[in-house]
């Protein structure tokens, strides 16, 4: 069965507009001069120490992730629309979480399953009536998006804990800046690189009540074995604010404080890297060696604020994000901007019984699953392995979606033969303080494997630097 998908270089035979200035580019590129250029590219990544952790797989965990020198690049006006429709999803995902850790409103209107929010193992009964700063519950939105057509988006997931990746965004633009400056000057692409500030800027406009002078933020991170410890250490540093483990902070009285050199320094924003479980020994997992015990009381009491809110996971719940765009209608008043893609709930039986009887043309994953594993992507996939994804099903109907295996949009990459076209996916990072900021880019991700529609770095895929033409 043959599949068209969108290019995003060329309609047709025709070369699309945004694309103008590259096709010489890469056209009168030498092979030669490629191939230098790819292994600059590979040494400043590893001497910068730009690497993700995989376990379990044997051999050095840290890892490169495979860069594609051919850049993305979006008009500005296809990125005004985006920006419009990230911001409006991330003002509703935000109500939404005000609203069921209080009075749940959206529930009593029987817009959403009460099941799904309060049965929800995201859900944290610790964080009822707590209203935060600003009532901002998710301060670093990452919204994955895909493209199947010139204008036609859809949002793939919600990311409202902790997204990462935003490290690769910054230094694939350094990167390519610093390979190849005509290409800058050529082009009038918007800057990415205000991006800490603005994120020290949203992290210090929602401090907590009790802070009474300039804030102090600090980045909480699981230490130097968690997977994105090097994005982490990476924002301390442009920030320049204090990388912190749960040892070097400790409760006493209405505040968290951080041990300094100087003396306790207290605390009033943290920027957390470590899950809901770890943050506090006395409020979550008793045996956590990573979090600050205590560290909830603090929080109810308007001593420290924590971004983002412990809890805020339910709203990126992939059997949650069914009801976003009913969220945008019911908290906004306004129709949503961005689409979701088809989704069928195996806990409904209705749609359990149309997925089952069509796995090898959907695309099925878990609900709380995550960096493409815990998935089956029906058409791709063999007979014994849709047969063994089906009895995982049957066992936890309740722990799965189903999604259309989508056309991916395709963008121009590298490959050793040249150039060829290979599916690739969006992640924007969405601020959410007293105002909502968005730089004008993203983490583009590409499936390097010819036909393969997972993006994951863990599964093999790569990054490109995203451009917005600035208007």
């Amino acid at each position: 069965m043959s599949t068209t998908y969108f290019n995003e270089m060329y309609d047709g035979s025709e070369l699309r507009l945004p694309y103008a200035n590259l096709e010489s580019w890469q056209r009168d590129m030498p092979q030669e001069l490629r191939n230098l250029k790819q292994a600059e590219a590979e040494a400043l990544f590893r001497r910068i120490g730009i690497t993700f952790a995989v376990y379990g797989e044997g051999g050095d965990p840290d890892r490169l992730i495979p860069f594609d020198m051919f850049p993305r690049v979006f008009t500005h006006r296809e990125w005004a629309r985006l920006e419009r429709g990230i911001k409006q999803r991330a003002r509703a995902l935000n109500a939404f979480l005000c609203d069921v850790y209080n009075r749940g409103e959206i529930v009593r209107a029987g817009k959403i399953p009460a099941r799904l929010v309060y049965q929800n193992e995201a859900f944290e009964k610790a964080v009822c009536g707590i209203k935060p700063s600003k009532n901002v519950y998710s301060h670093i939105v990452g919204i994955d998006l895909v493209r199947t057509g010139p204008d036609e988006f859809y949002v793939l997931e919600d990311n409202c804990r902790t997204p990462s990746g935003v490290s690769y965004m910054l230094e694939n633009r350094e990167i390519m800046m610093r390979m190849f400056p005509d290409l800058f000057r050529g082009n009038r692409i918007a800057p990415v690189e205000r991006y800490p500030d603005l994120l020290r800027k949203t992290l210090a406009s929602v401090a907590p009540p009790k802070c009474d002078s300039d804030p102090t933020v600090v980045i909480l991170t699981p230490g130097h074995f968690n997977s994105a410890y090097y994005e982490h250490s990476f924002l301390a540093d442009l920030m320049g604010v204090e990388l912190v483990e749960g040892a070097d902070l400790y409760v006493e009285g209405d505040f968290c404080w951080m041990r300094t050199t100087q003396g306790p320094k207290k605390v009033d924003v943290i920027y957390r890297r470590i899950d809901d479980s770890f943050l506090d020994p006395l409020c979550f997992r008793p045996d956590s060696m990573l979090g600050i015990p205590g560290l909830m009381n603090v929080y109810r009491s308007g001593g420290v604020q924590i971004c983002s809110a412990p809890g805020a996971g339910v709203a990126d719940d992939k059997a949650i994000y069914t009801f976003v765009p009913e969220m945008v209608r019911f908290y906004l008043g306004e129709e949503p901007i961005l689409q979701n893609v088809p989704t069928w709930q195996c806990a409904i039986p209705e749609d359990y019984a149309y997925v089952m009887a069509n796995l090898e043309d959907l695309v099925v994953k878990e609900v709380h699953g995550s960096g493409g594993y815990g998935m089956l992507i029906g058409p791709r996939a063999s007979k014994g392995e849709i047969e063994a994804f089906a009895h995982k099903i049957r066992e936890r109907p309740d722990n799965y979606i189903a999604q259309p295996t989508l056309s991916l949009s395709t963008c121009p990459t590298f490959v050793k033969d040249g150039v060829a076209p290979r599916h690739v996916d969006l992640r924007p990072y969405c601020l959410v303080g007293d105002t909502i900021e968005l730089v004008p880019g993203g983490l583009t991700r590409v499936a390097l494997t010819e036909g393969s529609l997972v993006v994951n770095s863990s599964q093999g895929g790569g990054v490109k630097d995203t451009w917005v033409l600035a208007e």
